[in-house]
């Protein structure tokens, strides 16, 4: 990577109010951040699930099963996480058909979303072929570097 480049993320990053950025250009990438590097990085979790009873009876804490939320089962799949802090956005336009859905086939490479991020749109393609089985995110909602945005099986 060119060190002019990495200047000038430098200073794009003492103008903005961001912390932290990385970027990758094929097999290089650089991360620029100001203030510690001591604190560790933040790791988003799903809230636990209320337990369920097993047999006949009613599930604990007035949750029925159908209640239970399908978003659970990202573990199971791999998470396609945030490149970069920014704002998501899963179609090209607002009103345009989404990337990608939830069931939808992906390849490697193929685009599942933009983040936007210092009025750039930078296009987030799967490094992953599977089927999506979770949208982790919503359409306009604030991302964290590494919040996890898909689940791919």
């Amino acid at each position: 990577m060119d060190i002019r480049k990495v200047k000038k993320l430098i200073e794009l990053l003492e103008e903005s109010g961001i912390s932290e950025i990385e970027i990758k250009e094929g097999e290089e990438s650089v991360r620029i951040s100001r203030g510690p590097t001591t604190a560790a990085p933040m790791t988003y979790y799903a809230p636990p699930l209320p337990a369920l009873s097993i047999g006949g009876s009613a599930p604990t804490a007035g949750v029925t099963p159908s209640a239970v939320p399908s978003a659970a089962a990202p573990s199971t799949g791999h998470l396609v996480p945030a490149p970069m802090v920014g704002t998501y956005y899963s179609a090209p336009a607002p009103g345009a058909k989404a990337f990608v859905q939830m069931g939808d086939e992906v390849k490697v490479g193929q685009v599942l979303c933009i983040i936007e991020a210092m009025k750039m749109m930078n296009q987030i393609e799967s490094d992953r072929a599977g089927r999506i089985t979770s949208v982790l995110v919503q359409n306009g909602d604030p991302v964290e570097f590494g919040q996890p945005l898909f689940s791919i099986a």
